[in-house]
């Protein structure tokens, strides 16, 4: 048992670091894209990738996760036909999608609103959402295989080759936006080839159609789930455009990207909590220790929160060099939204929270209805107050979609598994991020927000919360001591 828990340290603990790392050193291209591309140019890219978020998803059609599922319980010489099979119909759908795409170029096009002269951005999609989708299963082979390492390093790199060509083909060749898919496609082509190890050592030219029905039947309905999760995370940018203009799309989603931090914040959590409440379910005091990370969640969060709330402009008004600021000043105007966004992935932490329970009594068909309960939310939303508020209405239903999926899925995770939560510390906390937020905005559209009224704003946040007494130092101890005595006995 001691072993088998160290593995899953270790694999979640490279997977997480490789992950996080990722996605910062993607953050790093938003300074260089707010730099030298135009709102507009900006805005045009981001929306297009909004629709190839889409598109993946349906390209994939859950495959990966059927894959995995009968793959895990194949015998060791059965293991070669589950591979090929999924990935001789993974490639024929694939070449199919692809054509439906090439033949209906004009209406598709049109659809996702690509301007005439960036026509060629649309082949480039293709062939990314191509290539992407047939690297899905030797992906899921080697995490399968527990090569966590190999798994981790081929994604690293194709961030850095992404990163790099970025650099060389927006600065060196003047390619503007269609340097980021040029790039995009290399990286994703590399992906592809240097995975091509696991395909040739594990495909056969063996096809079962029994099999086929079985990944069918397990895979296809997690489309309508993961599309509802695509509409959560993207729809904001077409409606955006679609309300508005490229520009202000532009403003919008660059400003949106600052919301990283606290998401690197959330998905570290993601990443440790889901094995630490599957590890400690059967323990007595389980519904006691679940209590009081949700607690010791939002106690954290909360200091992130207002922190990065306070001096997220200043952070983005930094000049580096030579007049130019971490978000383009022609980006700035959008500094307000951030705030919220923020407040979103914190509650997109608490959704994380409440999933133990949801686990743990194997109820995990309610996710996609509380999934797309904010996958409404959010289009409503987007659709009601963007014309009122603008960009600010979006960001509004940013954060209004992951509350709704936060406090639906605590509906259901309570009906099946009971949490005696501490509502009087949780309220207060909550109470505080709120009350805070409000005087944020009020002093931000109606006066002055200069470093001596943020301090006092922090100094005062900080003070309530610990003189409140919503969390000591023992209690803190206690759980870290708790947490590594489980997790390396």
């Amino acid at each position: 048992m001691r072993e088998k828990l160290k593995e899953l340290t270790k694999d979640t603990a490279i997977y997480g670091i490789s992950t996080m790392l990722g996605r910062f050193i993607g953050f790093l291209l938003v300074p260089f894209y707010t730099n030298v591309l135009s709102t507009s140019e900006f805005g045009i890219q981001s929306n297009i990738y909004a629709y190839i978020a889409f598109i993946n998803v349906i390209f994939i059609y859950g495959i990966d996760a059927a894959y995995m599922k009968y793959s895990s319980v194949a015998e060791d010489s059965a293991k070669k036909k589950v591979f090929s099979t999924a990935y001789s119909f993974l490639i024929l759908t694939t070449l199919l999608f692809s054509i439906i795409l090439l033949l209906f170029k004009n209406q598709f096009s049109s659809l996702m609103e690509i301007p005439s002269q960036y026509i060629k951005i649309y082949y480039y999609l293709i062939l990314i959402i191509a290539f992407d989708a047939i690297a899905i299963i030797p992906f899921a082979k080697l995490r399968l295989e527990r090569k966590a390492l190999k798994y981790a390093t081929i994604k690293f790199l194709n961030i850095i080759i992404n990163l790099v060509l970025n650099m060389i083909l927006i600065l060196k060749y003047k390619l503007g936006i269609e340097a980021i898919f040029i790039s995009n496609l290399f990286a994703t082509i590399f992906s592809f080839l240097a995975l091509q190890k696991e395909v040739i050592s594990n495909y056969i030219f063996s096809f079962d159609n029994e099999l086929l029905k079985k990944i069918l039947k397990f895979g296809l309905p997690y489309l309508p789930a993961a599309l509802a999760a695509t509409i959560v995370n993207v729809v904001d940018r077409p409606v955006v455009l679609a309300l508005t203009d490229e520009s202000t799309l532009g403003i919008y989603q660059a400003n949106y990207k600052l919301g990283v931090f606290m998401m690197l914040f959330v998905s570290m959590f993601q990443f440790a909590w889901q094995p630490f409440f599957l590890n400690n379910a059967k323990e007595k005091n389980a519904k006691e220790i679940f209590s009081k990370v949700f607690t010791l969640f939002l106690f954290v969060s909360s200091l992130i929160w207002i922190i990065l709330t306070l001096f997220v402009d200043d952070f983005a008004r930094f000049e580096f060099y030579k007049g130019k600021s971490i978000i383009g000043k022609e980006f700035l105007s959008g500094l307000p939204i951030v705030p919220l966004i923020l407040l979103g992935y914190l509650f997109n932490g608490v959704y994380y929270v409440f999933q133990a329970g949801i686990y743990i009594e194997e109820k995990t068909k309610y996710f996609p209805l509380v999934t797309f309960s904010g996958a409404v939310v959010n289009v409503l939303v987007n659709i009601l107050l963007i014309p009122l508020f603008g960009i600010m209405g979006a960001a509004i239903a940013t954060f209004a979609a992951y509350f709704v999926m936060a406090f639906s899925l605590y509906f259901f995770s309570q009906k099946f598994y009971p949490i005696k939560y501490e509502y009087k510390k949780i309220l207060l906390i909550l109470s505080l991020i709120f009350f805070t937020c409000i005087l944020y905005y009020i002093i931000y559209f109606n006066y002055e927000l200069n470093l001596i009224i943020k301090l006092i704003m922090l100094f005062s946040f900080i003070t309530i919360l610990f003189f409140s007494k919503v969390i000591d130092k023992n209690e803190i101890s206690s759980f870290v001591n708790l947490f590594y005595k489980k997790k390396y006995r």
